[in-house]
């Protein structure tokens, strides 16, 4: 009876161990992970409050060939991407335009205090008014002249 007694507590005992093994395995995971969104999500606000655009001027038809000209200031101190930067002209999501950053238009980074030029040529009438969507979520509207 003894080493029956000895034999059951040792595999309750090993059992709890492989058991508690696993349970905190499962559990650091999850943690880091936890962890791991809420730095991202940090970040993601730091650059929120880093951006800040400016619409200078929106313009249609100024040179006489039907294109719309939208020309933002990056005023804030977060380098932004001329491909993540969005347009919409009349609620409507634009894509085919022609970007230059102060007069380069090869370039993908537009850094603080530059100007960003935009050009839609694909317009039949003026629209009313146009809005600019930085990367992440930093908007700003005019109305077009």
């Amino acid at each position: 009876m003894g080493f029956s007694v000895s034999g059951s507590a040792a595999i309750i005992f090993v059992a709890a161990f492989i058991g508690f093994g696993m349970f905190y395995s499962a559990t650091a995971n999850s943690f880091e992970r936890v962890n791991d969104a809420r730095e991202d999500q940090r970040d993601r606000l730091l650059d929120q409050q880093n951006t800040d655009i400016s619409l200078v001027s929106a313009t249609w038809n100024a040179s006489g060939n039907d294109n719309l000209v939208v020309t933002i200031d990056n005023t804030g101190s977060e380098t932004l991407s001329v491909e993540a930067t969005d347009l919409l002209v009349d609620n409507d999501y634009r894509t085919g335009y022609g970007t230059t950053v102060d007069g380069d238009g090869s370039t993908d980074v537009w850094a603080s205090q530059e100007r960003l030029t935009i050009t839609v040529s694909s317009l039949g009438s003026q629209p009313d008014r146009v809005k600019v969507v930085a990367e992440n979520g930093i908007a700003e509207t005019m109305v077009v002249s």
